[in-house]
């Protein structure tokens, strides 16, 4: 069962689009759009775990973009990236499968903590590219055994809710693996992509999704993330950082304390 546009009403709609843009353009300056879009959903009288599912639908095409636009950096990694990649699917659908399985109660339960789980990783996210860069040099690599594992992991996490997965799966690929930035930050953004756009193909069918704000939103996020890639350059990306960490902080002890 699918959830028609005029359940929200017009104004709802109209501020799920105004949170896309919100969402697409923290994600494009500084990270942790998540922190914005769900709580807006939810803010519209959306329920959490629906508010939940509908984001991730709303929010997955954005990374098909940057995946193609670096597609280049997995030259001579192809086999590591398809592998990767396949994971990330299979990760990601089991953590949709958990979130639908374990329903609404535990989620709403959870949500502060994983709030502010992807806070502290957004404010983490410089100290561990700075561990990560060097963390293998010129030693090696570890075992693809132990990269797969850490990857499903992360991304069944990715598939329940997605906030910080990016930051998770760029640590875990720059302590195990020996490569520059940007070829890691491409298997990043792919498996970001499948693990999230897996989830979203599947709670595409549960019944969960809002569509009118789902749609309104990936739109607002697309238009976001232009806005921002064309104004980074004129912001303090460390000032901002903070205010979004802040705004985390907020928004989890307001989950909290509801």
């Amino acid at each position: 069962m699918l959830a028609p546009v005029g359940d929200l009403g017009i104004w709802a709609l109209f501020f799920a689009l105004l949170g896309g843009i919100g969402g697409g353009f923290v994600n494009s300056v500084a990270g942790g759009g998540t922190l914005v879009t769900f709580p807006v959903l939810t803010a519209v009288g959306i329920p959490a775990l629906d508010a939940n599912i509908t984001n991730a639908v709303a929010l997955s095409p954005g990374y098909a973009g940057g995946t193609y636009a670096q597609r280049r950096d997995f030259m001579g990694r192809r086999d590591l990236a398809r592998l990767l990649a396949i994971t990330s699917i299979l990760g990601g659908v089991t953590g949709g499968v958990l979130l639908i399985l374990t329903g609404e109660e535990l989620f709403e339960q959870l949500v502060p903590w994983l709030i502010f789980a992807a806070t502290a990783l957004l404010a983490a996210q410089k100290p561990l590219r700075r561990i990560t860069i060097g963390a293998r040099g010129d030693t090696g690599e570890m075992s693809r055994t132990v990269l797969v594992v850490s990857i499903f992991v992360a991304t069944v996490y990715g598939g329940y809710f997605g906030a910080g997965l990016g930051i998770i799966t760029i640590a875990i690929l720059g302590l195990i693996l020996t490569d520059t930035l940007n070829r890691l930050n491409a298997l990043k953004l792919l498996m970001s992509l499948c693990a999230n756009g897996a989830a979203a193909i599947f709670f595409a069918f549960t019944g969960y999704v809002y569509w009118g704000a789902a749609i309104l939103m990936g739109v607002g996020a697309w238009a976001g993330g232009w806005i921002g890639g064309k104004t980074v350059q004129h912001l303090n990306e460390a000032v901002f950082r903070v205010g979004v960490i802040l705004l985390g902080i907020a928004i989890g002890f307001a989950f909290l304390l509801a």
